[in-house]
């Protein structure tokens, strides 16, 4: 609830055109809706600058399309993430207009009035690491973020990165995703003088433990500048990203 309606609903409250009971209940409305089963934080906008995102993987379709219209209902902007191809479907057909990322297994809605601002760039190792990058780019995309992908770029091949070199010397933050044992921060942090947060993916044989080594490499990574995330947490990068972006209350 903004300072405005607050004002507003104190001054119905002293004109007695509402009980204090009835205030309340507005108050409640505007900061969450009660569906019984989930409840919406409507509020998450104003404290943290951007919607509540809705994690698709697990709900069961009925709840997940309640969930995404009441979103809807209250702004203008919404993030499900970890889609499932029927998901995606139900929630195209219910609700038209959104951008479906397959490879990222994303929807966002509001794109269209975005006016991206910044320079974002997300690295991956390899082409099996796509997903996890491309969740990484949705996320920082739909938050306001300019934002660009270069794929197939690992450390097996390091000509292939070098190639790129003047993306890595003007991004504002870096998004890295690698699978295996990780390198690909590493060398990317002994370039780039922005921040870069490194994302381990699931991708490897045996050893790599799905993902426990290129996590563990990771943070023992020698470059400075280098934060991480937990395995496979490509949307919380590219938040991360985004709010670097943009840098403090959204300017």
């Amino acid at each position: 609830m903004t300072r405005t309606e607050l004002v507003d609903l104190l001054a119905r409250i002293r004109d007695g055109e509402l009980t204090p009971e009835e205030a309340i209940g507005q108050v409640e409305r505007k900061t969450f809706q009660d569906l019984g089963f989930a409840k919406p934080d409507h509020q998450r906008a104003e404290r943290l600058g951007f919607p509540e995102v809705v994690f698709a993987e697990g709900k069961e379709d009925g709840h997940l399309l309640e969930i995404c219209r009441a979103h809807l209902s209250a702004h203008e902007r919404l993030l499900v993430t970890r889609l499932d191809a029927g998901q995606a479907s139900l929630l195209t057909a219910a609700l038209p207009d959104g951008h479906y990322a397959p490879t990222a297994r994303t929807l966002s809605y509001g794109l269209a009035g975005i006016q991206p601002v910044g320079n974002v760039q997300v690295f991956c190792a390899g082409t099996s690491d796509l997903p996890v990058a491309g969740e990484a780019l949705e996320t920082a995309r739909i938050m306001g973020a300019r934002v660009e992908l270069t794929a197939d770029v690992g450390v097996a091949g390091i000509h292939r990165l070098m190639e790129h070199k003047a993306r890595i010397e003007t991004a504002r933050v870096l998004v890295v995703v690698a699978g295996m044992e990780g390198a690909l921060p590493s060398v990317v942090g002994g370039l780039a003088a922005c921040p870069i947060i490194a994302v381990p993916t699931s991708i490897g044989y045996g050893t790599g433990l799905g993902g426990v080594a290129a996590l563990m490499s990771m943070l023992n990574s020698c470059a400075p500048g280098v934060t991480v995330t937990n395995i496979d947490n490509g949307f919380g990068a590219g938040y991360a990203a985004a709010m670097i972006n943009r840098g403090p209350r959204g300017e």
